[in-house]
């Protein structure tokens, strides 16, 4: 029990240094030094709530062992860390490599936009990943959860909040007798995006790593409803 409470006053210590962030950008005296000191501030939380997930999970194996019920609900409970995208996964799946095409000429090009990748595009490959059966995707090593924003920031793509930069990788574990259909198929969207101009990759591979979601989980609205 204060081990848990312990990682909870943790994310709120971490929410509080995104807020100062925030609140430091619009200030612009001081704003390098404030920016890079909440930045430090943040990484040392989150260090310290890793520390508390670890001995936390010891702490609730060292239980599990010794009680078949608290088994059971350990089991329960990684597997909805899984779920959440809160652990580091692996399996098989395909790995989707996009880039813009560097090689024309844009003064003989009428519409340029064409062979560069936007957000909407990333939106569009999620979404027909997860509907052909994906369990976990992650997009330039940010994981993709379901509180995850891909945004256009003027020429720059962020996800969860992070700047994401060409090329794009994008891995997915899943079934890949599935997934790679659902994108590579002719008329499909991979297919529209390269002959738009954009460079694409699709290649199956055995064993693909995608690591966990490292921002917080925050919910200001949500509360469990009534068991009557």
């Amino acid at each position: 029990m204060v081990l848990t409470i312990a990682i909870f006053v943790q994310i709120k210590t971490i929410e509080s240094a995104t807020k100062t962030v925030g609140t430091t950008l619009k200030d612009n005296s001081g704003l390098r030094d404030e920016l890079l000191s909440a930045q430090g501030n943040y990484e040392n939380l989150y260090k310290e709530l890793e520390q508390k997930e670890r001995k936390l999970e010891e702490t609730r194996q060292t239980a599990a062992n010794n009680n078949k019920d608290d088994t059971q609900n350990d089991t329960t409970i990684k597997n909805n860390q899984k779920l959440l995208g809160l652990t580091d996964v692996s399996g098989q799946g395909i790995i989707i490599k996009l880039d813009e095409n560097r090689e024309i000429d844009s003064q003989e090009v009428v519409n340029i936009s064409g062979y560069l990748v936007h957000e909407e595009d990333l939106l569009y490959i999620v979404n027909e990943l997860f509907n052909s059966g994906a369990d976990a995707i992650s997009i330039n090593g940010q994981r993709i959860v379901n509180t995850t924003s891909i945004l256009c920031d003027g020429n720059i793509i962020r996800i969860n909040g992070k700047m994401v930069g060409v090329p794009i990788e994008i891995k997915a574990i899943g079934y890949p007798e599935r997934m790679d259909p659902a994108l590579s198929r002719p008329g499909g969207y991979l297919q529209l995006m390269a002959d738009e101009g954009v460079k694409v990759t699709v290649e199956r591979a055995e064993n693909i790593s995608i690591p966990k979601y490292e921002g917080v989980y925050n919910y200001e609205y949500l509360s469990r409803g009534d068991a009557s």
